[in-house]
């Protein structure tokens, strides 16, 4: 049977929609990045658009902080770490306080954020939802680093071991937090088959300081919270020692990821790579906010690897990084 010139002209178009489409893909395999981005490397993270028009070369950089805390603490914090990062790249910086982690990923998703720390937590979500491409972390001068997550109480609460916490409430902080609420949820399964709804009632305090002052306060009865929170608590006189006691802690997670958002000038990166691994901590702001976590000095890190055991978490917590 012959094909009718129209029909075939249709089935010829249909073959090579096909085929474009499957050049495509091939062409911007992506894992699990949203749509927007391509990922031909295989280390997990966007690649840079490959037009040079689609580069980012703003006059001013916009950095932001994870909301572990309140944001005005921070403003002061980083600003000797963020007048170095404008005198290598020869460009104005300033820092952008953000009130959640949500606010955070839309402000990057958005191209209104060029530079940032995200928490632990947040990171694969910001790599796959927002264009984040993390390269570096704090670790103390020995080169060791991370903290661990610590479900808390305080003293005479009658909450005396995890087990204690069933048939009650545990307070998180928000659901993108990975000590404030993903990996305590998955040990709470996996080692205790205890689950939030069934066996307590989850709540939220948006923040680690928040929940941290509300067990101290004796306002929530157990937490779980990031212990580097505790610990520049305590030393800035925000709590006392002994104002919580820990019910548990968690093996050793990597801390904050810090990077820049996908499609920044290739050359600008380099320069702002080039700030962080020159800064001089001796002396300044973020040695006196930070030293009280042990933290000195920032090393290189990759996305793919430092990050396993956070994915893996996500994965016991079926977890989608699908972007909204």
């Amino acid at each position: 049977m012959k094909l009718s010139t129209k029909i075939l002209g249709t089935v010829t178009a249909a073959l090579f929609v096909s085929a474009g489409a499957a050049f495509a893909q091939e062409d911007c395999p992506r894992g699990t990045l949203d749509e927007r981005y391509c990922d031909r490397d295989g280390d997990l993270v966007a690649d840079a658009p490959t037009d040079p028009a689609d580069w980012l070369n703003p006059d001013t950089l916009v950095f932001t902080f994870t909301p572990v805390e309140d944001p005005a603490v921070y403003a002061s914090v980083w600003s000797d770490f963020l007048d170095h990062m404008a005198e290598v790249t020869g460009k104005e910086v300033i820092f952008f306080p953000v009130q959640s982690n949500a606010a955070q990923l839309e402000a990057m998703r958005s191209g209104r954020l060029h530079i940032a720390g995200f928490n632990t937590g947040s990171n694969p979500l910001a790599v796959n939802c927002a264009g984040f491409n993390p390269f570096t972390i704090m670790a103390s001068l020995d080169g060791s680093f991370g903290y661990e997550m610590e479900i808390i109480t305080y003293p005479g609460s009658g909450v005396e071991s995890i087990e204690d916490i069933r048939g009650g409430a545990l307070t998180f902080t928000s659901p993108t937090s990975n000590s404030g609420f993903k990996a305590p949820s998955a040990i709470l399964a996996s080692e205790f088959d205890m689950v939030s709804d069934r066996d307590f009632e989850p709540l939220f305090s948006g923040k680690h300081d928040n929940s941290i002052l509300g067990i101290a306060h004796q306002d929530y009865t157990a937490a779980a919270v990031a212990n580097s929170v505790i610990r520049r608590m305590v030393a800035r006189g925000d709590l006392e020692e002994g104002q919580v006691v820990s019910l548990y802690k968690s093996e050793t997670f990597p801390t904050t990821g810090y990077g820049t958002v996908y499609n920044l000038d290739p050359e600008l990166v380099e320069k702002i790579r080039e700030s962080f691994f020159t800064f001089d901590w001796e002396g300044t702001s973020l040695q006196a906010e930070f030293e009280k976590s042990n933290e000195g000095q920032f090393i290189p890190m990759n996305y793919k690897d430092f990050w396993s055991v956070i994915r893996t978490i996500d994965t016991a917590n079926n977890v989608s990084y699908a972007c909204e």
